[in-house]
Formats: structure tokens, sequence, C-alpha cells
């Protein structure tokens, strides 16, 4: 169920993406697509995670009329490093992932541009300024939309009774050794 609302989620991002740069000029700087795909990243899930990067950055970048390519393997490849992180790194706490999407919205900003270098195109904006407006408008916007996403996708998981045990288990105490080496 959780990978249907994600899909939605992920639909609903690329309409924005598109739509939105011509309702409001500032807002064209929010990367959407890559809150989600980088939510579905920090959900340890890395196979659904790259199939929505990949999917998300071709039809961003059909929709655009950019470098066909270039936005898909830079999602998809900051989207790699991302669930590298997360399946390493304990991430399931808001603060710990507003430095991740801002992260990622660097790194996906600097291969973007780099692909772009590197097929001879150089850049028709000035890219720091791009860069950074991207990186506080899409810190800003992934922090509400993670917020709202996960009170939106656990809404239907209801806690089992016994208070706090299950979020934060005890650490099980050491069994005695029945062995006893040295002492009779």
């Amino acid at each position: 169920m959780q990978g249907i609302k994600t899909t939605i989620a992920l639909i609903i991002a690329i309409v924005l993406q598109w739509t939105l740069r011509g309702v409001y000029e500032p807002l064209g700087y929010v990367d959407f697509p890559l809150i989600v795909v980088v939510y579905a990243a920090l959900q340890r899930d890395t196979i659904k995670a790259l199939l929505f990067a990949t999917i998300s950055g071709l039809a961003v970048d059909a929709l655009s009329g950019s470098l066909l390519g270039a936005s898909g393997f830079s999602k998809t490849l900051t989207v790699f490093i991302v669930s590298e992180l997360a399946r390493r790194v304990f991430l399931d706490n808001l603060l710990l992932r507003i430095p991740v999407i801002a992260g990622a919205s660097i790194l996906e900003d600097m291969i973007f541009y780099g692909i772009h270098r590197l097929m001879g195109q150089p850049p028709t904006v000035a890219v720091f300024e791009t860069v950074a407006y991207t990186l506080i408008g899409t810190t800003i916007a992934g922090t509400i939309i993670f917020f709202l996403m996960e009170n939106t996708f656990s809404a239907g998981i209801k806690p089992r009774r016994g208070g706090t045990k299950e979020y934060f288990p005890r650490r099980q105490s050491r069994r005695r050794n029945p062995i006893k080496l040295g002492r009779r």
C-alpha cells in the first residue's frame, strides 16, 4: 500500500515540477521529484527508489526540453548514494533527514551541470546562484513534505500496547556464563 502512495506522490511531484514554474517563478527552484525519490530511498527500498529516480528524471527531462537523460542519471546516482547512506546510518529522525535532502540537492545539481559540461552544453543560467536557490527551496519544501508524507503514510499503522518499549527497546542484559573456568 505504501508503494502505491509513493507512486501517486511521485506523479504529483512530476506534475508540480512541470506546472508550478509557469504559475510562480521561484517555485521552479524546488525539485519536487527529488524530494519524493529521496524519501523513497530513506525507506530502505533501494530498487524502488532507483526505479522512481530514473523514471522521474527522464520525465522531467522530456517535459523541460533539457538534455534527455541528464536529470535521470543525476537523480539515479544521487538516490543510490542516499540509499547506501540510509542502509548504513540510522536516519529515521526528521532532523537527520534535513541535511540528507540538502546534500542530495547539491549533489544532484552538481552532477546535472557536470553532465551538461561533459556533453559540451554550457549552462544558460548562473550555476552557483541556481544551486543556492535550489538548495534553499528544496530543503525547506523537502522538510515540510517529509513531515507530511510520514504522517500520511504512517496513519494506518497502529502502535502496539505497551508504551514506548517497542519504539525504544531496552538493551538485553548479558546472560551469565554457565561454564565457570578456573573456579570450582
